[in-house]
């Protein structure tokens, strides 16, 4: 397999997104993982080296179809270097990470890259006419999903090594979190986690813990009816379709005991249930993919991290993981993809009892 071209935008231009990103694929040798291409402001890249007391030597390049392999490549996102207020999202931290992110979209869309990894962004900043989804996952599933295929939808997991956690409910407040845990959503997540993971982690018979959503599981509902009356019928529903499916499990105990390290796959019922357990387990390594769709991206599993911005101290290492586990993801993809293509047709051609 060629050196694969790996997309990598800017995030907000006031967190850490482009530290982290030059620090990952500045050390020698990098570029012979990959192709890297980093959608960025030039001139606010030469500023974040200056920042970080480096140096890098890159290729600017108009679009990533003219990235050179073994090179660092740069496209120039924006004529303007946008002001820098590290620490504070602003409008035009927010439009400048847009346009990284646009940029890096088109070029995926039009298989100039073979997988994006984002930078983190400020979802508040970057809200606009232009950009009104809660984070990357529901833009993405916006411009990649495919209408005529229902299977096509956005899947948040978080993965390290040694686990993976997929979420019910995204960036949805936990006030409507209950209304949420459907059974029919809960079919159709735990579906979709069955086929990535066996996709796109090369796993041949997953095994998928179900949380439940309310503490000790409901207690029989005395603290909550929906393990009763969505989570269990979803659960015997999943097993007739011979996916191997099991709980619900209380999250606290299913985390603390490490009974996760007996499953290919968690789902959780929302955000925090599912990414504290798994952001304290994964530590710096944890990585973030949207899966469902065809087009592969990760990114880390941190945010902005304003606290640290322009001070040099932020880690490279999940931002790291998010470029080697996107390729890790398009050759497990390649692989399972070219076994379960539909053979050619086979056809006999019978022999004539007719003499000759």
């Amino acid at each position: 397999m060629d050196n694969l071209k790996i997309g990598i935008t800017q995030g907000d231009t006031n967190g850490v997104g482009l530290e982290v990103a030059l620090k990952a694929i500045m050390p020698e040798g990098f570029t012979e993982i990959c192709t890297p291409i980093v959608f960025a402001n030039k001139k606010l890249l030469l500023q974040t080296l200056n920042m970080m007391g480096a140096t890098m030597k890159f290729q600017s390049i108009e679009s990533a179809a003219d990235a050179r392999p073994g090179k660092i490549n740069v496209v120039n996102i924006g004529e303007q270097t946008p002001e820098i207020s590290y620490g504070t999202p602003t409008p035009e931290s927010g439009k400048a990470a847009l346009a990284s992110l646009n940029a890096a979209c088109d070029a995926l869309e039009a298989g100039e890259i073979d997988a994006l990894v984002t930078s983190p962004i400020s979802k508040e900043a970057i809200q606009s006419d232009e950009f009104n989804f809660p984070g990357h996952t529901e833009y993405l599933e916006a411009r990649f999903a495919d209408e005529g295929n229902p299977d096509s939808k956005a899947s948040m997991i978080l993965f390290s090594d040694d686990l993976r956690v997929a979420l019910l409910t995204t960036h949805l407040p936990i006030a409507k979190v209950s209304d949420a845990v459907r059974a029919d959503a809960i079919k159709d997540a735990v579906k979709r986690l069955d086929r990535t993971l066996r996709r796109d982690f090369a796993c041949d018979r997953p095994k998928i813990a179900i949380l439940s959503l309310n503490p000790h599981n409901g207690d029989g509902g005395v603290l909550g009816s929906e393990e009763q009356t969505e989570i269990i019928p979803a659960l015997s529903d999943l097993r007739e379709e011979k996916i191997l499916a099991f709980g619900p499990f209380a999250a606290d105990g299913f985390f603390g005991s490490e009974q996760w390290r007996n499953f290919d796959g968690v789902l959780a019922m929302y955000h925090d249930q599912g990414l504290a357990p798994f952001k304290t387990i994964a530590g710096a390594a944890g990585v973030n993919f949207t899966a469902g769709l065809e087009v592969i991206r990760t990114s880390p599993d941190h945010g902005t991290a304003y606290d640290i911005a322009g001070t040099n101290s932020a880690d490279p290492t999940s931002m790291r993981e998010a470029i080697y586990k996107a390729i890790d993801i398009y050759k497990a993809r390649s692989i399972y993809d070219e076994a379960s293509a539909s053979p050619l047709p086979f056809s006999v051609q019978k022999s004539s009892n007719k003499p000759q």
